[in-house]
């Protein structure tokens, strides 16, 4: 069964890493969607696939890499789109 997420994350963490860190870990659990910075320094992301991989992933947006300080995380279902990859977006 699939699923899909969309979280908002705020807080103090370095864009650059963060994505990566997002990246790398959707491409291991094998999840699709994409990760990209806001003009507000919010970042978002989008993950959709298997529905144990989607929590797992979820767990890593919420907790972030090492370093990286969140301080809030918005967190919406969302319909499922067909990615075929996981991709960092630049705005």
């Amino acid at each position: 069964m699939k699923k899909s997420k969309r979280f908002f994350v705020t807080g103090s963490v370095q864009p650059i890493f963060f994505n990566a860190f997002i990246k790398e870990n959707a491409d291991k659990l094998g999840v699709r969607g994409f990760v990209r910075t806001l003009e507000d320094r919010r970042i978002e992301i989008f993950i959709e696939g298997d529905i144990e991989a989607v929590k797992k992933m979820a767990a890593l947006c919420k907790r972030g890499p090492e370093h990286s300080m969140i301080r809030d995380v918005e967190e919406r279902d969302s319909n499922f789109q067909g990615f075929s990859e996981f991709k960092i977006l630049k705005i």
